[in-house]
């Protein structure tokens, strides 16, 4: 199979290593690949060049010289007409996208400099707590009637590395400023009034520096009062039971929400648990939560959680997965894999018995609901097999001592079971 090619439809750089004079060169192109097209890059190590001697001196391949700045400002005549349009709204909200992660300080200064609110798209959860003044959570199918209702409020949108998918519910018929450093980003599915190619922690310096300081308290007493109400219905949804006595997944976040360390970072799979997530768990501090996506790829949760882990050694951030029972039985192996390697991870694994995504799909398209459910094993006695900490909860009332019991492991992984209703979101 010529690896080259198989791996070229999910990578943006793949070449084979044929000899030791090359390596390092081809391995420097790979990282400038990942780094600047911010994709996948792949190197091939054929069987028999991987036992050739490498070289005793290798160059230097050093960043500077090969990767040049990002800090790319947008042209003028653009950032005045921005700074034109958000002079004159009265309710302006910042969208913020996942092109918009590495700068959330930015996002957050600008915020608060305007006294604008921040919504974000699911992938983007966290880029702002939802405990801050201006924190509107996230706005979609995944998100909340907070950051819906301040779209509906708003007189001016600013788009932040985002894309207007149709999972995102970004309005279309606000006037509206995008920036994204990718220009195929901009104006992607329909025009917007200010398209604005640059960096988009460099384009808010220069409008925070282009615009006056603003007082909006109105804006911050909406967010406010509709976080309360929505406090108040996830309290209420926290407290329902299905007909088998299963818990609603609300209260499952609730719990978590006031546990997980506000650096931490978070890895979210596929499915009821994804959505259940994104409408409950309250992000705060400099969290980072991870998503394979348009929520399409199943099972991702874990596995991106490995990868979180080995990123983030020496840092002391505490990694944190969650999936549905469907999803982590994609990778159920894996379990051992982290238990070798002393991961400290913790999982935290929704269990309705069956794929309940799927389930409400068919219900939505008027089908009979057909082979979703599912045989599964003691997920926590699994764990405990593997050589980790399993833990079981089926009464909401211990949710907090147990997550904090499996959150407090500290030589290898916990995997938390918590049953759930199957079809409550």
């Amino acid at each position: 199979v010529p690896l080259t090619e198989a791996f070229a439809a999910v990578a943006n750089f793949s070449q084979t290593v044929l000899v030791p004079d090359n390596a390092t060169e081809l391995m420097a192109l790979a990282l400038k690949h990942a780094l600047v097209e911010r994709g996948v890059a792949h190197l091939v190590f054929p069987d028999e060049v991987q036992t050739l001697p490498g070289l005793s001196d290798p160059p230097e391949r050093l960043r500077t010289g090969r990767v040049a700045f990002d800090g790319i400002a947008p042209p003028k005549e653009e950032l005045s007409w921005a700074v034109e349009l958000l002079e004159g709204a009265r309710r302006p909200l910042i969208v913020a996208g996942s092109g918009a992660r590495e700068a959330r300080r930015q996002v957050i200064e600008f915020a608060e400099h305007i006294d604008a609110p921040v919504i974000t798209t699911f992938r983007a959860k966290g880029l702002i707590g939802d405990d801050h003044a201006l924190g509107g959570g996230v706005v979609g199918r995944s998100g909340t009637p907070i950051a819906s209702a301040l779209m509906a409020r708003a007189d001016a949108l600013l788009v932040l590395g985002a894309s207007f998918s149709n999972h995102s519910g970004i309005a279309t018929w606000v006037p509206t400023i995008q920036v994204d450093f990718d220009r195929m980003t901009l104006g992607r599915f329909h025009p917007v009034d200010i398209p604005i190619w640059g960096e988009i922690g460099r384009t808010l310096e220069l409008l925070r520096e282009a615009l006056p300081p603003v007082d909006r308290p109105e804006q911050r007493a909406t967010v406010e009062l509709k976080r309360t109400r929505w406090r108040e219905e996830t309290s209420r949804r926290a407290a329902v039971t299905d007909e088998f006595g299963r818990m609603h997944p609300a209260g499952v976040f609730t719990a978590l929400s006031g546990l997980v360390p506000a650096d931490a970072v978070i890895s979210v799979d596929v499915g009821n648990n994804t959505y259940a997530f994104g409408h409950y768990f309250e992000a705060k501090g400099n969290q980072d939560v991870l998503m394979s996506g348009y929520l399409g790829s199943i099972g991702f949760g874990f596995p991106g959680a490995m990868g979180a882990w080995a990123a983030t050694r020496g840092t002391n951030r505490k990694v944190i997965s969650v999936s549905g029972d469907g999803g982590f039985g994609q990778y159920l192996a894996e379990f051992t894999t982290a238990v070798k390697y002393r991961m400290q991870i913790t999982h935290i694994l929704l269990n309705n018995n069956e794929l309940g995504k799927i389930s409400r799909e068919q219900i939505g398209a008027v089908h009979p609901v057909w082979q979703t459910g599912l045989v599964n094993p003691d997920f926590a006695e699994y764990a405990r097999l593997c050589g980790g900490k399993g833990f079981k909860v089926d009464d909401p009332a211990d949710l907090g001592a147990v997550f904090s019991e499996a959150l407090a492991v500290s030589d290898g992984p916990s995997l938390v079971e918590v049953t759930v209703s199957a079809l409550d979101v």
